[in-house]
């Protein structure tokens, strides 16, 4: 296996985004619905994330329906500190995920915390951790768009 994707990685990759099933082997299952080997699949999944085609694999979880709270945030960063800056937003551990943006508010990131309290603390963690104002849009409605990437 290489940095590339291969077909099979494609082919793993297109059959996981429509969900995982629930039962006591899920890598065996997604093995023979593709005709693969449960080893392989779990192989090619972690090498998949170690090389960085996939950034992470595992549930994409409703934070709200389990008591917890998302928010959509940005920093204005000066660019001579932009790489600074999201180191430390990679070590806290409510930034869910965060990416650079072309605007005067460049690095925008998701808090996800545990109850909806845990947001403001969250930004404030940041904000102490960064020297800068963190910019909070919270979500005021949700929309689900069923986003699916063909790999």
């Amino acid at each position: 296996m290489t940095a590339t994707p291969d077909a099979l990685d494609r082919r793993l990759i297109n059959a996981l985004q429509g969900g995982f099933p629930i039962v006591p082997r899920p890598f065996a299952a997604v093995a023979d619905a593709l005709g693969l080997d449960e080893d392989e699949v779990i192989g090619r999944i972690a090498h998949l994330v170690e090389v960085g085609i996939l950034s992470r694999f595992g549930p994409m979880l409703d934070a709200e329906r389990l008591g917890g709270a998302v928010c959509l945030c940005a920093l204005a960063v000066p660019a001579e500190r932009f790489e600074a800056v999201a180191a430390i937003l990679a070590d806290l551990p409510a930034v869910a995920h965060n990416y650079e943006r072309r605007h005067a508010l460049n690095m925008w990131f998701v808090l996800a915390t545990e109850t909806p309290a845990g947001i403001e603390a969250a930004a404030r963690a940041v904000e102490a951790a960064t020297g800068l104002t963190v910019a909070r849009f919270p979500k005021e409605r949700e929309y689900f768009i069923g986003m699916r990437v063909e790999a």
